[in-house]
């Protein structure tokens, strides 16, 4: 891992390569993706089929999963794995109960009433990457806020594995959250079935959950016909640490990220030297025991950093300005910083909340902004999946009372019409 000082140059050099991991677009991908869309709006499920036999070398055991495959999987499930998937899923819910929204009405003394309606979103597609990138921890997150919103029916897209049947931990997830249909169909042409709609698979109104580039690309060129979660970046992990942090704690956190891609950020800020020292070291022990260690290697090479700040300010406003998915803090009394970490997808205060368990555990949405967009845009929750309508009712003395300033509004801004139609409501006043 690179070792910077916080002297306004040399962190700045290397945040500045940070930004440009994710920024570029590949043409030859987009290519390829707007052709399989184009392919699937026209011919639907016979493209869909065409483009797993082609990219997966063999047509699955069934298009739809029977639900008795799926609760098949279920009652078959090792029973620890299914109750730690029911105790996240009891967190999960409780903490996005919070989130709900209310409808409301705001009677006024003139007989005006003015209201919004919220109501959830009528059909959302969940896209669950299979084989060996199977995450059930990814259908809880998005499926169970989903429920929560109200969405009526939650179709899951999901690739199968190499002998044409599903991944059977997927669907023990799926089960308990109640998806209502999975199709075993993966990469952009299940986005674009998802998104246009075939003659088995429904059209949804909006599309989550992560996939490779293909899938990514393809959300991205097709939001406008349909809502996206967001455009998902590689892993980033930040780490704030100070003198009592435990370097043990410190390298197993940074670690957790730089195992998903070549592309994710692990990075430390510390105002302490040893500590930055004694993390090293640990990194370079651990990871001799870990399972993906050249992929570890590679990410720490190329995007991680332990940059030693000179004070517990400086690392903040540089974590600000990273806007990092998830953000550590392992310093003395990390609450206090709460109203400070401006900018992060998910905030981890202490030593005990390691980032693993926001990934599967603890209630938060492990869907975060990524690639520096926590300052603008916010985890994956209950209003993900809502809709909001307002209302309005006017009596004729309340819209009397009002129209002057309506049509002088309306007259300045050269919309004569918009004005014609309050006028006419008086024209024998």
């Amino acid at each position: 891992m690179k070792r910077i000082y916080a002297n306004g140059t040399d962190e700045v050099l290397f945040l500045d390569e940070l930004k440009k991991r994710s920024g570029e677009t590949n043409k030859k991908v987009s290519e390829v993706v707007t052709g399989i869309i184009d392919d699937v709006k026209e011919n639907g499920d016979e493209a869909v089929k065409r483009y797993t036999l082609k990219f997966d070398g063999s047509l699955p055991q069934y298009y739809e999963v029977p639900r008795e495959v799926i609760n098949d999987a279920l009652t078959e499930a090792d029973e620890a794995f299914v109750n730690a998937l029911l105790n996240a899923q009891a967190n999960i819910a409780e903490f996005h109960q919070r989130q709900v929204q209310q409808s409301f009405i705001a009677p006024k003394e003139n007989g005006v009433i003015l209201g919004q309606r919220v109501r959830g979103l009528e059909r959302v597609g969940l896209y669950v990457p299979g084989g060996t990138a199977a995450y059930p921890s990814s259908v809880l997150m998005n499926a169970v806020p989903a429920k929560i919103a109200g969405v009526k029916e939650i179709i899951m897209v999901t690739p199968p594995l190499k002998d044409g049947t599903p991944n059977k931990d997927i669907l023990v997830a799926a089960a308990i959250c109640g998806v209502d249909r999975i199709f075993l169909s993966g990469g952009a042409q299940a986005i674009a079935a998802l998104a246009y709609g075939t003659e088995e698979i429904p059209k949804c109104d909006k599309i989550v959950g992560p996939g490779n580039i293909y899938v990514a690309t393809a959300k991205k060129l097709l939001y406008g016909v349909v809502d996206i979660d967001m455009i998902a970046g590689p892993s980033e992990i930040l780490v704030l640490a100070d003198e009592t942090a435990d370097p043990k704690f410190a390298a197993a956190d940074l670690m957790s990220q730089a195992e998903h891609d070549v592309l994710a950020s692990a990075i430390m800020i510390t105002t302490c030297e040893e500590l930055a020292d004694k993390t090293i070291a640990e990194i370079d022990r651990q990871k001799e025991y870990l399972s993906r260690k050249a992929i570890i290697d590679k990410s720490l090479e190329d995007y991680g950093a332990v940059i030693i700040a000179e004070s517990r300010e400086q690392a903040v406003r540089l974590a600000n300005e990273i806007a990092p998915e998830h953000l550590e803090v392992l310093m003395e009394n990390p609450m206090e910083l709460i109203g400070s970490l401006d900018n992060a997808g998910s905030v981890f205060l202490g030593h005990y909340a390691s980032e693993p368990l926001g990934d599967y555990f603890a209630g938060p949405n492990h869907v975060l902004p990524t690639s520096g967009t926590a300052r603008f845009f916010s985890p994956l929750g209950v209003a993900s999946f809502i809709k909001r309508s307002s209302y309005i009712y006017y009596t004729e003395e309340a819209l009397r009372e009002a129209k002057d300033d309506i049509v002088l509004i309306a007259e300045r801004e050269g919309l004569t019409a918009h004005a014609n139609a309050i006028k006419v409501r008086f024209e024998n006043d």
